[in-house]
């Protein structure tokens, strides 16, 4: 073989060698690191929820029953958390006011207005309740709540020039009041750490709705109008 063609065909070799070779693994990208599921907020959002007027029936023969034609009665609220406080509606002349913020009723609740919806007609403390929505508020007074639905408009969102409508129990104005009822009071064996609304004793031509925070315990009766 001639010299001067030994250095390119060492050459070709080592390329062809190096060709041959597999080519080396890819770095993996380290895996992200998921975010944090958001944490709730201080008074979460909450609902409770009942249906009546209606009825249990066999879709076909010897089918399951299924529940039909009911109508839905919600409250929409934020449920506060006591946080390690005691007797949070207090005594004697403070009575009510550390959780109505100076408002001259309650919220029921945290936040934005608290809502009542109702699909069906109600009698509530003996007065008719038309379909549809309100506020509900709760006028605090030591030994006597006052259940309140309202049809003043409620703020979806904070806005400090507003003046007609409300925001919690802000502006609150009871000439909008549609139901003013006293509510049954009873205190409870344990202290519930978050403010609760739930229906109880229920049928499908009424029952109570209920509320729960502390010690003390509230409802009111309501049933279907004829």
């Amino acid at each position: 073989m001639k010299p001067n063609l030994v250095l390119p065909l060492l050459a070709l070799a080592a390329m062809t060698v190096a060709a041959q070779q597999p080519a080396p693994a890819a770095t993996a990208a380290p895996a992200a690191t998921p975010a944090p599921a958001p944490r709730p907020a201080a008074s979460p959002k909450a609902q409770a929820a009942t249906q009546v007027a209606g009825k249990w029936a066999e879709p076909k023969p010897g089918a399951a029953p299924r529940y039909q034609d009911g109508k839905w009665i919600t409250v929409d609220y934020s449920a506060p958390i006591l946080r390690g406080r005691a007797d949070i509606f207090g005594k004697g002349a403070e009575y009510g006011k550390a959780v109505s913020s100076g408002d001259p009723v309650w919220r029921a609740g945290a936040n934005q207005t608290t809502r009542f919806k109702t699909e069906v007609p109600l009698v509530i403390g003996g007065k008719n309740v038309a379909a549809g929505e309100y506020s509900l508020f709760v006028e605090l007074k030591e030994g006597a709540w006052t259940f309140i639905l309202s049809s003043q408009p409620a703020l979806t969102k904070w806005d400090a020039n507003e003046k007609k409508a409300t925001w919690g129990a802000t502006n609150y104005d009871p000439k909008f009041d549609v139901v003013r009822v006293p509510m049954k009071l009873a205190k409870g064996h344990l202290s519930l750490d978050q403010l609760t609304f739930s229906f109880v004793n229920m049928t499908q031509q009424g029952g109570s709705l209920a509320l729960a925070w502390d010690t003390q315990n509230a409802s009111v009766d309501f049933k279907v109008a004829q």
